[in-house]
């Protein structure tokens, strides 16, 4: 899987453009999932310095990008100005999700279980909230 990660707020606490504290578990996961044939692309606004800053962060306790800040490492940033810099992956990790990040833990159970946030929030709960019933008016 193609996974994009965000630095600031994701994997470290956001004070940027300070590195702010390491998320608890954020490394350690980002680590597991390379190693189960993940590949992560750094996914920031960061640029020049501070840019090379959070590489160095999350070189420095093991975590190597596949690419940062673009789709593959071999992509020429100046012949592609006028593409869209949305990303093609299959998942993005960011604390900007609607809902919030959810514990490196939760992320990593998705992920390597290929589950939704959904199956494992009620996973153990014993059941699931009822789905109401739409009227045959309501369609």
């Amino acid at each position: 899987m193609l996974i994009a990660v965000d630095f600031d707020g994701t994997i470290v606490q956001d004070r940027y453009p300070e590195i702010g504290n390491e998320l608890p578990f954020a490394t350690q996961t980002l680590k597991m999932l390379t190693q189960e044939g993940h590949r992560l692309i750094l996914w920031t606004v960061r640029q020049n310095e501070t840019l090379e800053e959070a590489v160095e962060w999350c070189r420095a306790r093991g975590v190597e990008f596949y690419a940062v800040n673009k789709d593959f490492p071999e992509e020429n940033e100046q012949k592609n100005t006028s593409y869209s810099r949305k990303l093609k992956v299959d998942m993005f990790i960011d604390d900007r999700n609607l809902g919030g990040l959810p514990d490196w833990g939760v992320i990593y159970h998705m992920i390597h279980d290929q589950k939704t946030y959904e199956q494992v929030m009620f996973e153990g709960a014993g059941q699931r909230p009822e789905k109401q019933k739409k009227k045959w008016w309501q369609i």
